[in-house]
């Protein structure tokens, strides 16, 4: 066995990111969801955020040998999570996982087609239980390639990328990672930005996961304030051009 292999020496395929903080109300139901769609060759990265619950007691008691469980001795907030779990990947094929959801059944399937031949696949999500979604309208297919009009619509806050529906290639990360450090929100968008701005970004028209609305969500559920917004967007143009520099780099 090597750093890229399972026990068996087999190369390990996909590989889930798990930013996990205080989540032993849902967590396990959220693991068990993953690990039935993953396969034998995959494996799920869980980095805890030095939660001050039982979270780690809670995925610390889920055997499975395709789970990987990392406690982190220092709270760093979920972007820094995020980033040492990827850091700590092996897989060919990242995908990352909010703690407090539930994985639709075939999601692995419909992301990795995707992956063939884009660098980063974005999906939709539906509310677990019911309920209605956000006003943001659901990812399209047919937008995949509309590269400018989706950084556009990122930058005004039309089109909402939503991590929890989202992965990407290995050969992709030098876009990604390192998270640029004034980030401590919205890796997801991030995420998208490189995606768009590398040309091979795929939007899915299905939904794969089953996103739980409740209040800890680190998705605001309301209107944020004018200046909250206002440096959100420098924050987007910031990121619009760190993305753009990147990619030339690596052209």
């Amino acid at each position: 066995m090597n750093d890229s292999t399972t026990p068996d020496g087999q190369a390990i395929r996909v590989s889930v990111c798990l930013a996990a903080y205080k989540g032993s109300l849902y967590i396990e139901e959220q693991i068990d969801s993953i690990l039935r769609d993953l396969g034998p060759n995959d494996e799920l990265v869980v980095v805890d955020d030095a939660s001050p619950d039982n979270t780690a007691e809670v995925v610390k008691g889920i055997t499975d040998p395709r789970l990987r469980f990392v406690p982190a001795e220092v709270n760093k907030g979920y972007v820094r999570t995020f980033e040492h779990a990827i850091g700590l990947s092996r897989g060919e094929f990242i995908m990352l996982s909010d703690q407090d959801d539930v994985w639709i059944p075939g999601r692995v399937d419909l992301m990795l087609a995707a992956l063939a031949d884009n660098k980063v696949v974005a999906g939709n999500f539906d509310v677990l239980g019911g309920g209605l979604r956000p006003w943001i309208p659901r990812l399209k297919a047919s937008d995949s390639r509309k590269h400018a009009a989706n950084l556009f619509a990122v930058l005004i806050g039309y089109r909402a990328y939503y991590g929890c529906a989202m992965g990407i290639r290995r050969d992709a990360l030098n876009y990604f990672v390192p998270i640029p450090g004034y980030v401590n929100e919205s890796h997801d968008l991030w995420l998208a930005i490189c995606g768009n701005m590398a040309g091979s970004i795929r939007h899915l028209d299905e939904s794969t996961v089953l996103r739980r609305l409740h209040d800890s969500n680190q998705t605001p559920a309301g209107w944020r304030s004018l200046a909250k917004i206002v440096k959100a967007r420098i924050m987007i143009l910031r990121l619009m051009v760190e993305a753009l520099r990147r990619v030339r780099r690596r052209s």
